[in-house]
């Protein structure tokens, strides 16, 4: 036992200076990224117009912080990104249960969920614009788009996986396909439900700021389009760094939700 232990120990401290060792490495390299783009845009070795520089951005970021207007824009983003999130993952959920629920339907639609999610979602832009008008809808529409296709085909193909003996044995106790659903389907989808929630997370930020692109007077897409149009090039790669940003703490939120699900089961 105080064998196995020691070897347990050892594993564990190997693990652990593993991921600090890799922690370290990703830092090293962000901050000598940023460096090197401070170095280069001071010594001119690149326009530090077109590309600005980390101190640049930094100012124009407080400069914007101080009079509360880039508060308002990434609020606006946000607001828009967990709206468009949150009714992908319901719509999602629905149709998802409605295809498991009737084969012959989800046969019918196969291929028009296939054709759909392939479509490049950017095209679909303008038309919703014409159809909904250049308003908060309209973009919310946009970002549900770009991840609703992908997240019906990924959950219902989860769904079809679930362990047949499972729902055998509902069946043979007397249950009907409401109790498998509740008991057996949706429990054991759980884990694919949250991996697809962590892709969707940054799919509907994607396409809440292509919606932005076309029909937003506010918002870090309406910032990036407008800075690039009015040639304030550190107000777009400022929305670009803000939204990267976003992006990771938006997937670092889901990653905990799903550790914290781990735990409990």
């Amino acid at each position: 036992m105080n064998d196995i232990s020691i070897r347990q120990l050892e594993f564990i401290k190997q693990k652990t200076k593993y991921r600090r060792s890799v922690t370290r490495y990703r830092i090293a390299i962000f901050f000598a990224f940023i460096i090197i783009w401070q170095l280069t845009a001071s010594f001119g070795i690149i326009d530090s117009f077109i590309f600005s520089s980390p101190i640049k951005i930094f100012a124009c970021f407080y400069s914007m912080l101080k009079d509360g207007t880039i508060l308002h824009h990434i609020f606006i983003t946000l607001t828009e990104t967990f709206l468009s999130f949150f009714l992908v993952i319901v719509i999602g959920i629905l149709i998802s249960v409605i295809l498991w629920s009737n084969e012959k339907l989800s046969k019918i639609l196969e291929p028009y969920l296939v054709v759909l999610n392939s479509l490049p979602k950017s095209a679909l832009a303008p038309l919703l614009i014409v159809w909904l008008g250049a308003n908060m809808r309209t973009i919310i529409v946009a970002g549900i788009s770009v991840a609703i296709f992908g997240t019906i085909i990924n959950l219902y193909t989860g769904f079809k996986e679930v362990n047949l003996d499972k729902i055998k044995l509902i069946y043979t106790l007397g249950g009907n396909k409401t109790n498998v659903l509740l008991k057996v389907v949706l429990p054991s989808s759980i884990p694919i439900i949250i991996s697809t929630m962590k892709v969707n997370i940054g799919l509907s930020l994607v396409g809440v700021v292509i919606g932005e692109f076309l029909a937003a007077r506010k918002g870090l897409g309406y910032l990036i389009i407008y800075g690039s149009q009015v040639f304030k090039l550190d107000w777009v790669i400022m929305s670009i760094v803000i939204l990267c940003i976003i992006a990771m703490l938006l997937y670092k939120a889901i990653n905990l939700l799903e550790k914290m699900y781990l735990k409990h089961i």
